[in-house]
């Protein structure tokens, strides 16, 4: 274990649990990572592995079949998963975002009926807010649903959905105008349903096609699709909690997991870019000399340990509030947001460190190089962190003048 990025006051079970992981990740995912990616496959035997390891059900009660862990532990296995690989931590985190949202917000039929099987991973989760003309603006959705007996039909299409060919469970958000008159709120007429469905591409189900994986620069492996619903009859006891009109609240609350996760991701990430930079910093020599031993390089170093220390602690404070029972939005924006700049940042100065050979797909630093720029975007971009960091500021210390 490196001296950076260490967490104080764990449990013997969590020190346990994070060694375990960390094992993992260094037989079974670095070994095999690179060459995965860039063929662009689904890593099964990782994630099979995971399996095993009972790592899908880490967060899920134990009355459930889960390990009931905490936020913290979660996020810390997600540091040392991303890592090894960034794409394995995102099959994760959709799949515990849904998990979460069934927690903390579902009936007991819908605990009772999906949690047991989501805890052994023979149920993953995804969850679908983005559709593709709106972006973060969650708040302009387009996708309605309108109810007909006992069913509600849906439609409309969604974008950036993580795991929406792997997934057997998708919770979707989308606009119902029952009980909510014209004029209300946008994010007051928002509804998530529970939409099951067979693994795979196409016509999964009637009414809903996931048409293929989208081609992106990084984060491959994964698959990111789009979803499309046409006329998708989903059944009224497949909307989360219940009741209609609580949505945008539920995937909030959410989303504030996901936003820890993605900081999670980015300490990890800049963990492994450091463990590159620093090792071939040792390994390089020019001018008769390690470069490690030029003072432009030990800068570098210098600059990159810190900022991976700082992002973990931000990150490990964040989890540790929403464990709490406190609200965490500030916190979780302000770590998700510090973890992915200074993420880029230290892989971008290991890119450096390694010259031309950092270009060469050879080296394992281009593929972290085409990673990094995912979390400045994935679960809200830099910019609206910044813009819910600088409203809660605004409410916390409000002028009393």
């Amino acid at each position: 274990m490196s001296r950076l990025a260490q967490t104080h006051g764990l449990t013997d079970v969590q020190t346990e649990i994070l060694s375990t992981v960390r094992d993992f990740v260094d037989k079974e995912i670095i070994p095999v990572a690179t060459e995965l990616e860039h063929r662009d496959e689904y890593p099964q035997d990782i994630v099979d592995g995971l399996k095993e390891l009972g790592l899908f059900g880490l967060m899920i009660p134990e009355e459930y079949g889960g390990l009931g862990e905490s936020l913290l532990t979660y996020a810390l296995c997600v540091e040392e998963i991303a890592r090894g690989w960034m794409s394995v931590s995102g099959i994760i985190n959709t799949h515990f975002i849904v998990a979460y949202m069934l927690k903390q917000h579902g009936t007991q039929e819908q605990k009772d009926h999906f949690l047991p099987r989501m805890a052994a991973g023979d149920i993953r989760g995804a969850f679908s807010m983005s559709e593709p003309a709106l972006g973060s603006d969650v708040s302009a959705i387009s996708s309605k649903a309108v109810r007909d007996g006992d069913e509600y039909v849906l439609n409309g299409q969604k974008m950036w959905l993580t795991n929406g060919g792997t997934s057997s469970l998708v919770a979707v958000l989308v606009k119902s105008d029952e009980g909510h008159p014209e004029g209300t709120a946008a994010h007051k007429s928002m509804t998530t349903f529970l939409v099951e469905k067979e693994p795979g591409f196409g016509e999964v189900r009637p009414g809903l096609t996931i048409p293929g994986k989208i081609d992106k620069m990084g984060y491959k492996g994964v698959d990111t699709t789009e979803l499309i619903m046409d006329g998708l009859r989903v059944p009224a006891d497949r909307v989360l909690g219940g009741v209609t009109g609580r949505g945008f609240y539920q995937m909030m609350d959410g989303v504030e997991v996901g936003r820890v996760n993605v900081a999670a991701r980015g300490c990890g990430v800049a963990q492994r870019a450091f463990e590159l930079g620093v090792q071939y910093a040792q390994q390089r020599h020019t001018f008769g000399k390690q470069i490690a031993q030029h003072q432009a390089i030990q800068f570098k170093l210098a600059e990159m340990a810190t900022k991976v220390e700082a992002a973990h602690a931000m990150m490990v404070n964040a989890a540790r509030k929403k464990d709490s029972g406190e609200r965490n939005d500030l916190e979780a924006g302000m770590a998700k947001y510090l973890a992915s700049e200074y993420c880029k940042e230290v892989v971008e100065d290991a890119f450096r460190i390694h010259g031309g050979y950092g270009f060469s797909k050879e080296y394992e630093i281009e593929r972290l190089y085409r990673e990094a720029p995912m979390l400045l975007i994935g679960e809200g971009t830099a910019e609206i962190q910044k813009m819910i960091i600088g409203r809660r500021l605004l409410e916390e210390y409000r002028f009393q003048g």
